[in-house]
């Protein structure tokens, strides 16, 4: 790509990734973005043909190192089912901490082509953390297994938390249904609830938003007007 393209093409991710998590992914408009971008719609649609596009180019980051931060904080000595607990969690607290982190992780489950690459990105950590519980079970079977439970995630994600629902009983109630999917025993699903349920989930999650974020201002060279979390 000449230079002059890499440099639109920035641009472009620039103003998209300020808007989207200032305002919100539905509320932001492709003239919205070729304006505040000063380039035609033409020229935006010459690198992304749809907004989904450009929420495709942000998932890549948003998702990529959830993984690694979930093995961080469970360490060496515990099973791996720990791991996918405390990732899961810490993707379901997000959502509760930012409506436009909410809204960007609702549509990339729902997107087509989004969600065909969060399939295809957690189908091998699933075979992982969960192969010993099936060890006949090929990537296939796994990439199966997660079209159902990334439904659970996204509809449990869609529903916000309150009164009645408070979070707890949210992560609770996810971990459960997966687990039981995955075939973690009802012991050692005890203990997993137990773990998640002693983090302090709320700062956990805060801490990596605030690095994302502060990721995403580099990457991409803009200031959000807020540092994204919602009391």
């Amino acid at each position: 790509m000449r230079k002059d393209g890499i440099e639109t093409r920035n641009k472009i991710l620039t103003v998209c990734v300020r808007l989207f998590l200032e305002q919100g992914y539905r509320n932001t408009t492709i003239t919205q973005i070729t304006e505040d971008a000063g380039i035609s719609r033409g020229s935006f649609q010459n690198f992304f043909p749809t907004k989904d596009a450009v929420l495709m180019e942000l998932v890549k980051t948003m998702f990529g190192g959830q993984f690694g931060a979930a093995r961080s904080i469970v360490g060496d000595n515990l099973q791996p089912v720990y791991v996918y607990a405390v990732e899961t969690a810490i993707q379901l607290t997000l959502t509760e901490l930012n409506e436009s982190l909410r809204e960007m992780y609702i549509e990339s489950y729902t997107v087509t082509d989004i969600a065909e690459y969060i399939y295809l990105q957690t189908t091998a950590e699933l075979k992982q953390i969960f192969g010993g519980n099936f060890p006949e079970y090929t990537e296939c079977d796994f990439y199966e297994i997660e079209i159902g439970t990334s439904g659970l995630m996204r509809n449990y994600m869609a529903k916000k938390c309150d009164i009645h629902f408070p979070l707890e009983h949210k992560l609770s109630r996810f971990l459960t249904a997966a687990m039981r999917v995955y075939k973690v025993s009802e012991e050692e699903q005890e203990k997993v609830l137990a773990f998640v349920a002693a983090l302090d989930i709320k700062t956990i999650s805060t801490e990596i938003m605030h690095k994302l974020f502060a990721m995403l201002e580099m990457k991409y060279d803009f200031k959000l007007s807020n540092d994204g979390t919602e009391e």
